[in-house]
C-alpha cells in the first residue's frame, strides 16, 4: 500500500565498506541533539495520489442511523456506499449481511450512536462483528455522534462509566480504529486502547460566522466544561470570550446562576457540543439578555434535540441556532427556521482520506 512517505530499509541503515564514506557523511548530516529534536517541525506531507475510486483495499459501509451523512461522504471521496442488508427479525433482533468482499481490505463504518442509541449501538457492534468474520484487514468505526459520552467519570456514588463500556464494547467487537467528531470529553480517548483520531465541526462552524460577521460578537460557554471549545472558536474569530456559571441540580435539569465577563450591548454566540432538551441553551439564552446583550446565536455539533428541545427553542429568544449533521434532525427541527444545518461530509471525507493513506488528521486543523 502506498503512505506516501518514504521506508528506510535495515541495508539502509547499515554502514559502507571500510574506507567507504557513509551517505550521511557525504552530505554533512549531522547529529541532532534531543532538545533542538524536540523542537524540530516535522517534514511537510507529501501530496495524496491516489484515486480512492479505484482503490480495491478501500470500502465504505453505512448502518441506518444516518445513511444520507454516509452517502455525502462517499460523494466527497468518489466511491460507492458498500452493498450490505441490514434488517431485523419480528422479536427486534438485529440481522446484518455483507453483500461484497472485504477480505483484506481496510473498511470504514459510518454510524452514529444516536437515537434510538442502544438500537444503533448493536447495529454497529453486529456490523463489526461480521466485517471481523469476513476477514477485514483494518476496520475503523466512524462515529460522528459517540453515544454514553456524558457518563465519562464517577461524579456520584455507584453511578457506571458509560463512556469506557461503550469503549470496550466496540474494541471487543472487533474495531481496529476509530474516529469521532466532537467527544463530549477529551479524556474518552484514553479509554480505548486502538488508535482514535479526534476531529471537530469547528472549522466548518466557524467559517459560517466568519462570513456572517456579527457585530460586536462575544463568545460564550455555557458551562466550565466548554471553556476550551469556546475559547478556541474565540481566538478563530478575534472575539471576547465569556463563561455562564451553571448548576446541574438533575439529569437534564439545570440552573443558570450568572454570567461571567462583559456581554452588555454585546452580541452573543453560544458555542456548546450537544443540545439534548435545550434546557441549559435556553436558560443561558434568558441569562445573557438579563445581563444587556443585544441579541444572541448558538451553535453545537450535534443536535440531538430529544423531549421538549424543539418547543424550547421555537419560544425562545434566541435568534438562530446552527448545528451539524452528525445527528439526522427530527422532521419538527426541520421545519423550524431558527435551526440551520451544516454538512461537516468533506471534513469526515477527507479524515477517512487521510487515514486509509496513512498520513496526518490533526494537518486538517492547523
Amino acid at each position: 500500500m502506498e503512505t506516501g512517505t518514504s521506508t528506510v530499509t535495515l541495508e539502509d541503515k547499515q554502514q559502507g565498506a571500510p574506507g567507504e564514506e557513509s551517505n550521511s557523511a557525504k552530505d554533512g548530516a549531522k547529529f541532532v541533539p534531543e532538545a533542538k529534536a524536540k523542537d524540530a517541525k516535522p517534514a511537510p506531507e507529501r501530496k495524496r495520489t491516489r484515486n480512492l475510486s479505484e482503490d480495491r483495499r478501500f470500502k465504505l459501509f453505512s448502518g441506518s442511523a444516518n445513511r444520507l451523512l454516509a452517502e455525502e461522504i462517499a460523494r466527497h471521496i468518489g466511491v460507492p456506499v458498500g452493498e450490505a442488508k441490514l434488517q431485523r427479525f419480528a422479536d427486534g433482533e438485529v440481522y446484518f449481511q455483507l453483500l461484497e468482499n472485504v477480505r483484506g481490505v481496510d473498511v470504514f463504518v459510518v454510524q452514529p450512536t444516536c437515537y434510538p442509541v442502544d438500537q444503533h449501538l448493536l447495529e454497529l457492534l453486529i456490523m463489526i462483528d461480521a466485517l471481523k468474520r469476513a476477514s477485514a484487514a483494518r476496520i475503523t468505526v466512524v462515529v460522528p455522534y459517540y453515544g454514553y459520552a456524558r457518563q465519562d467519570r464517577k461524579d456520584r456514588p455507584r453511578v457506571a462509566i458509560s463512556a469506557k463500556l461503550i469503549a470496550d464494547l466496540l474494541t471487543t467487537a472487533g474495531a481496529n480504529r476509530a474516529l469521532f467528531v466532537d467527544l463530549h470529553a477529551a479524556q474518552i480517548q484514553g479509554f480505548f486502547n486502538i488508535p482514535v483520531d479526534h476531529i471537530f465541526a469547528s472549522p466548518v462552524l466557524v467559517s459560517y460566522f466568519q462570513k456572517l460577521n456579527l457585530p460586536n460578537l462575544t463568545v460564550v460557554s455555557p458551562d466550565a466544561g466548554g471553556v476550551e471549545r469556546a475559547r478556541f472558536f474565540a481566538q478563530k474569530i478575534a472575539a471576547p470570550l465569556a463563561i455562564v456559571d451553571k448548576r446541574r441540580t438533575d439529569m437534564n435539569v439545570t440552573e443558570v446562576m450568572h454570567v461571567i465577563g462583559d456581554v452588555k450591548d454585546r452580541t452573543c454566540l453560544i458555542i456548546d457540543d450537544i443540545i439534548d432538551t435545550a434546557g441549559t441553551m435556553v436558560k443561558t439564552v434568558d441569562a445573557l439578555y438579563a445581563s444587556g446583550a443585544t441579541s444572541v446565536h448558538a451553535c453545537a455539533s450535534h443536535a440531538v434535540l430529544s423531549g421538549p428541545a424543539i418547543d424550547r427553542i421555537a419560544a425562545s429568544r434566541l435568534e438562530q441556532l446552527v448545528v451539524t449533521n452528525t445527528v439526522p434532525l427530527r422532521e419538527a427541527a426541520q421545519k423550524l427556521d431558527k435551526i440551520k444545518v451544516l454538512s461537516i461530509a468533506g471534513l469526515l471525507g477527507t479524515a477517512i482520506e487521510n487515514i486509509h493513506l496513512e498520513t496526518s488528521v490533526s494537518t486538517l486543523f492547523s
